[in-house]
């Protein structure tokens, strides 16, 4: 592939690298194992509903995009058990490692998929998600790189089609910029709102929330989180 094309490929605007370290032998047996029998397969037509994708028809279904170490999704995947999650991450070490704890930990209420989260948005029915998390997304800080901002108009009108009337959409960071660019996004978007009444509302964690390690570093380093929730309208 030339680089070219590469770069002209929509997986490169959102995320970088694809793989870190070799994996440990039980991480690459684990994620050659289970990955496939999780992993959603977009050539195939998206069901009508998407409880068809589990094995327990789940009420409810809940997108994750950039899962990263995985902490978050596996807590809500073990805390509902009869909800169905939809985890998405290209970082190939990510997702092994996350593939493994949920391996071990008994999981089956999740389906995965390891690339460009657009793919598997365009791929999905209309008004078919019951929420969506984008929990510490990479705030690619350079200006030259703001383009590489998963929030934009595309991709919130991205969401406002999978998104069922009164679903909410999270956002967590702890890069004010970002949170302010997300702000001004969702503004100028006609079907989201911020019910936000105070601070508290944003400054509080989400229920339930187990903590992450990009939040844990943000907080070693003096950074204050913001945890935003939006409503589709």
């Amino acid at each position: 592939m030339t680089e070219e094309k590469r770069r002209s490929r929509a997986t490169e605007a959102f995320f970088g690298r694809r793989r870190g370290k070799t994996l440990k032998p039980r991480q690459a047996e684990q994620l050659g194992r289970l990955l496939p029998a999780w992993k959603i397969d977009l050539t195939e037509p998206a069901p009508a509903g998407l409880a068809d994708l589990f094995d327990h028809a789940p009420q409810l279904v809940l997108l994750e995009i950039g899962f990263g170490g995985g902490e978050h999704l596996l807590h809500r995947a073990l805390e509902s058990p009869e909800t169905g999650f939809i985890g998405v991450e290209p970082f190939v070490n990510s997702m092994a490692k996350f593939v493994a704890s949920a391996g071990d930990a008994g999981v089956t209420n999740v389906r995965l998929y390891d690339d460009d989260a657009t793919q598997l948005l365009d791929w999905l029915p209309d008004a078919c998600l019951d929420g969506i998390d984008l929990l510490y997304p990479d705030p690619w800080p350079k200006m030259r790189h703001w383009k590489r901002r998963f929030v934009n108009e595309v991709n919130l009108d991205r969401f406002a089609r999978v998104l069922k009337p009164g679903a909410r959409f999270r956002f967590a960071s702890d890069i004010d910029t970002y949170v302010n660019w997300t702000l001004r996004h969702i503004y100028a978007h006609p079907d989201f709102d911020w019910p936000a009444r105070n601070a508290s509302d944003w400054r509080t964690p989400y229920e339930g929330w187990p903590g992450t390690r990009y939040e844990a570093k943000a907080l070693r380093e003096g950074r204050t989180p913001a945890y935003l929730t939006f409503r589709r309208k």
